[in-house]
């Protein structure tokens, strides 16, 4: 194993060892790619879906009703939280922010509820946040000891980490992880931006000043799991490369690894047009650093942009 590479989540108890662990959100990106990582390891996944049970590894749940089949937790270690409405599948209209808000902050509150109510709770409950919750910073780096910001977005993440507050108060170890843009091939924002950089339709956006904090896809995973084998860790964690870059630099290294010209910029007044309220999300600079995440002793795969690109182009 070379220097750069993840470290396995240290010996703590029983966390070598198979465990049963439930996802929320397990279809989507990050989540597909946590199970996927877990089951290949040997533990045991339920997947908590919104429908019907097909097998017994499915869990009903209706997280806008406060409905969880709390049998089907019986015997899980952990519990990790990743639903929530994409912030960026739609126009930020009024009613999808709502939808954005309810999906994480309801669901949030009923799952933690329900791992509270369990005889034999988690070990951990982890739940999604994102770095959104400092708003813009601008040029100046922020670690977790930072504020939430101002606007949508961080109101939003400090709800929705207030919501995990059940669980807490239970006694289990809880960790907030405060996730950057997942550089993937397909999914998220950052899996937009391949085909039409592929193209040869890339560019910056706005003027391209605006720092973006990443993360390699095998990194947010490696990361999670760091978080739930060590019994030392809870609270906020930065789930972020360690060098955070400006959308022209990432525009750069778009251009290098796929070996297309980046000419076409796209200017914020267009983008504002076209993406609404969100135009202030992709256009925002924020410099976050993963301060928590390095003292606890994880090691990046995918430390800069051009790591974290050119994983992401791999089969």
């Amino acid at each position: 194993m070379g220097p750069m590479e993840p470290t396995r989540p240290q010996p703590s108890d029983s966390s070598q060892q198979p465990s049963r662990v439930a996802v929320a959100g397990a279809s989507g990106l990050i989540g597909a790619a946590l199970t996927r990582s877990l089951a290949a390891e040997g533990h045991e996944v339920v997947r908590l879906v919104r429908r019907a049970p097909r097998t017994a590894a499915e869990v009903r749940w209706d997280p806008k009703a406060g409905r969880v089949d709390t049998a089907g937790l019986a015997g899980c270690t952990a519990v990790v939280n990743l639903a929530g409405a994409g912030v960026g599948d739609r126009r930020w209209t009024d009613a999808y922010k709502r939808e954005m808000y309810d999906s994480r902050v309801l669901g949030t509150k009923t799952l933690a509820t329900a791992v509270a109510s369990l005889d034999e709770p988690p070990r951990v409950f982890v739940n999604g946040s994102a770095i959104g919750y400092y708003g813009t910073t601008g040029d100046r780096a922020v670690d977790e000891s930072a504020p939430a910001g101002e606007g949508f977005l961080p109101s939003m993440c400090v709800d929705w980490e207030a919501a995990a507050r059940p669980a807490q108060d239970a006694g289990i170890r809880t960790v907030f992880a405060r996730s950057g843009l997942v550089v993937a091939r397909s999914g998220g924002a950052w899996g937009r931006m391949f085909p039409l950089f592929k193209a040869g339709l890339g560019g910056r956006l706005g003027n391209g000043r605006q720092y973006w904090s990443f993360i390699a896809l095998r990194d947010e995973v490696a990361a999670l799991r760091h978080l739930l084998a060590r019994d030392e860790l809870s609270g906020p964690f930065n789930l972020t490369a360690p060098t955070p870059v400006t959308n022209r630099e990432v525009t750069a290294a778009m251009g290098r690894a796929l070996h297309r010209p980046t000419l076409f910029p796209a200017p914020a007044p267009a983008l504002r047009l076209v993406l609404g309220e969100m135009a202030g999300d992709v256009l925002g600079s924020q410099r976050v650093l993963p301060a928590r995440l390095l003292e606890s002793g994880f090691a990046f795969a995918h430390p800069t942009v051009d790591d974290a690109v050119r994983a992401a182009l791999r089969p």
